[in-house]
């Protein structure tokens, strides 16, 4: 499944991985704040959200880094790229 259909259907956990200043200036609504920085430290949270997780950022790029990390984890998830793009398809539902 793709970041459109995982939104559409309502499916996963949206998180974003971006620091706590760049998140509170703006955000997907019901998403989590979980900062790169962070990730390992908070991995066993991330393992009890309801799956698939759906990872945001700026840019694409800190998302493109936890989800390697997360999926040698054995953790599923999708680079949803911009927390933009993800609020965007979110405003369509």
């Amino acid at each position: 499944m793709n970041t459109e259909e995982l939104i559409k259907e309502n499916k996963g956990t949206i998180v974003d991985v971006r620091s706590p200043g760049e998140y509170n200036s703006g955000h997907v609504v019901g998403s989590k704040n979980i900062p790169l920085t962070e990730v390992v430290d908070r991995l066993e949270e991330l393992k009890q959200m309801p799956g698939p997780l759906i990872l945001c950022c700026a840019s694409g790029n800190r998302s493109g880094q936890v989800e390697r990390y997360l999926k040698e984890q054995n953790i599923e998830c999708i680079n949803g790229g911009s927390w933009l793009d993800i609020n965007y398809l979110k405003s369509l539902n």
